[in-house]
C-alpha cells in the first residue's frame, strides 16, 4: 500500500505563512505528480495546487502569487509554503498523489492523504 503523511498545519494571522508538508511511503514504482486540495466547511474539495515530476506546476486562481508548490523527488515530498494567508484560506489541506504502485506499475492510483487544518484567524 502506499500512505501519504501531512505535517504543518495550524492557526495564524491574516497575513502570515505556513508550509506544508506530505511524504509518500509504501509501494511505490514511481510517482507521476503530487499536489494540494483544501476543504472548507460546507464547500466542495477543491485543488489548491499540484506539480509533475518535471516540475510543472499548476494553481488555483485565488492563490496564485502567494503560494508555492515545490518538491523532492528523492525524498517522495512535497511541500506547500503559503503567504499572505487570509480567512477564505481557512479549510482542511489533503495532501494528494498520483502513483504507479509496485503491484501495477502499468497503471497510476490517486492516494489521498488524512488532511491537515488550516485555519487563518486573528
Amino acid at each position: 500500500q502506499v500512505q501519504l503523511v501531512e505535517s504543518g498545519g495550524g492557526l495564524v494571522q491574516p497575513g502570515g505563512s505556513l508550509r506544508l508538508s506530505c511524504v509518500a511511503s509504501g509501494s511505490i514504482f514511481s510517482i507521476v505528480a503530487m499536489g494540494w486540495y483544501r476543504q472548507a466547511p460546507g464547500k466542495e474539495r477543491e485543488l489548491v495546487a499540484t506539480a509533475t515530476r518535471d516540475g510543472s506546476a499548476n494553481y488555483a486562481d485565488s492563490v496564485k502569487g502567494r503560494f508555492t508548490i515545490s518538491g523532492d523527488n528523492a525524498k517522495n515530498t512535497v511541500f506547500l509554503q503559503m503567504f499572505s494567508l487570509k480567512p477564505e484560506d481557512t479549510a482542511v489541506y489533503y495532501c494528494n498523489a498520483r502513483i504507479r504502485p509496485t503491484f501495477r506499475p502499468e497503471l497510476v492510483y490517486n492516494y489521498w492523504g488524512q488532511g491537515t487544518q488550516v485555519t487563518v484567524s486573528s
